[in-house]
């Protein structure tokens, strides 16, 4: 799959990432700012500023003016913000491209940050957080980060908290803006049907703020013994997530650990699922996922387990870990291979997968592979790599376990842990 990498007079990067084959385009404008970017005081500003970008501009004055327009093309537009980054796209026809392009750029350039809509929306992100804390599925992932990295801008919520939330001030805002939406800190990408005369019409429209360089503070990661979080909450489930501190970006032994977290709970012939959910009948859900960023990660294993079982279940999973420690068979490396290259082809179907695809590496990691070259990787993890990895990652002293559910003793899953072998 081939791509076009531009940079723009002003230091912003263009990616074109041309297919025939759809009608449809994705813009993508990401920005290499984060809730990791924040400090106490301003928690949650990063978030805040990405719903006010849908709250008006002078051409549009207000959320209604820009729906309107990008419903009246049958568009998907939306954003979203992550510890390492915020975006915002608009995916339509391709034959409103320049639509798309007008409206984006003018959302992100003019944007009027009215103080009434400020106050409103305030309200508007505390039902967000309510919403989230109410629903222990979500809420335990949080749960979880903030028992890996403890008291730290990468431990803290999004969306931040009620107080900072309330107190953040339109000055606050703005200066926040001003900082980190700027040319070198941006990636624009077009996937879909696109050619290389989008790039000028990009550099007509997008000339944003210049400022200064963004940084984040490094994690600090301390552990040296297991770490556990308990909520008590009136659920018929308990949530659990066991995590493990893991690599980055940029480390080449993620490949291995990709494998190794399909194979143990990446699918619905892992040896999570078949163990816990098809032969004890001890939850419904349960997956290994990873978490990514710029200078840290983790491995995670989730799932929604009987409350009346948690000593089983917990007991059950952690003796898998063990056993995977001992190494994974020719076959599962081989099936798992397979997965991630099947994943990575029906993902990439889609034009805005396409875009996040490219987008992401080059914003996050500095250079970009293609899903083939990513592939020719894949196809040189070894077993004894995977084993390697996992013996590595899954250590006592790097397990952190985060529940919600009624009527938790955390004296008893600290018993267990100490009980398990890992």
């Amino acid at each position: 799959m081939m791509y076009k990498k531009t940079v723009l007079k002003d230091n912003l990067r263009v990616i074109l990432v041309p297919r025939k084959d759809t009608a449809a385009v994705t813009l993508l404008v990401l920005f290499g700012v984060g809730s990791r970017y924040e400090n106490r005081r301003i928690s949650g500003v990063s978030h805040f500023v990405e719903h006010l970008m849908f709250k008006g501009t002078k051409k549009r004055p207000n959320t209604l003016a820009i729906s309107k327009e990008l419903d009246g093309i049958g568009a998907e537009y939306n954003a979203f913000t992550s510890k390492d980054y915020t975006g915002y796209y608009i995916k339509a026809d391709a034959r409103h491209l320049a639509l798309a392009v007008e409206v984006l750029s003018d959302m992100l350039l003019n944007s009027k940050f009215d103080s009434e809509e400020i106050e409103r929306e305030k309200r508007v992100i505390i039902e967000e957080i309510n919403m989230y804390e109410d629903n222990p599925m979500m809420y335990v992932e949080d749960l979880l980060e903030q028992t890996i990295y403890g008291d730290q801008p990468m431990g803290w919520s999004i969306a931040g908290w009620r107080k900072t939330v309330s107190a953040l001030t339109r000055a606050e805002i703005i200066k926040y803006f001003k900082h980190h939406y700027h040319p070198k800190n941006a990636v624009v990408i077009l996937a879909g049907q696109v050619d290389q005369k989008a790039v000028s019409l990009l550099a007509k429209k997008f000339k944003l703020i210049k400022a200064k360089k963004t940084k984040f503070a490094a994690v600090k990661l301390k552990q040296k013994i297991q770490q556990i979080k308990v909520l008590a909450k009136t659920t018929e489930q308990l949530q659990v997530a066991l995590g493990f501190s893991a690599y980055a970006y940029n480390n080449p032994k993620l490949y291995a650990l990709n494998i190794l977290a399909v194979i143990l709970g990446g699918n619905m012939s892992s040896r999570l699922f078949l163990s816990v959910r098809e032969r004890q009948g001890l939850c419904y859900f349960i997956r290994a996922s990873l978490n990514i960023y710029q200078d840290t990660g983790s491995l995670v294993i989730q799932a929604g387990l009987d409350k009346s079982r948690i000593k089983q279940a917990l007991t059950l999973i952690l003796s898998e870990l063990v056993k995977i420690k001992a190494g994974v068979t020719l076959e599962e490396l081989k099936r798992a291979k397979e997965f991630l290259r099947g994943k990575v082809a029906l993902d990439l179907e889609d034009s805005s997968a396409l875009a996040q695809f490219f987008g992401n590496q080059e914003l996050l990691q500095g250079k970009i592979k293609t899903p083939a070259e990513k592939m020719a990787k894949l196809d040189l993890v070894t077993l004894k790599q995977v084993k390697a990895v996992a013996q590595e990652i899954l250590v006592k002293n790097k397990l952190n376990l985060a529940v919600i559910g009624p009527n938790l003793k955390k004296q008893e899953l600290e018993k267990i842990i100490l009980q398990a072998k890992i």
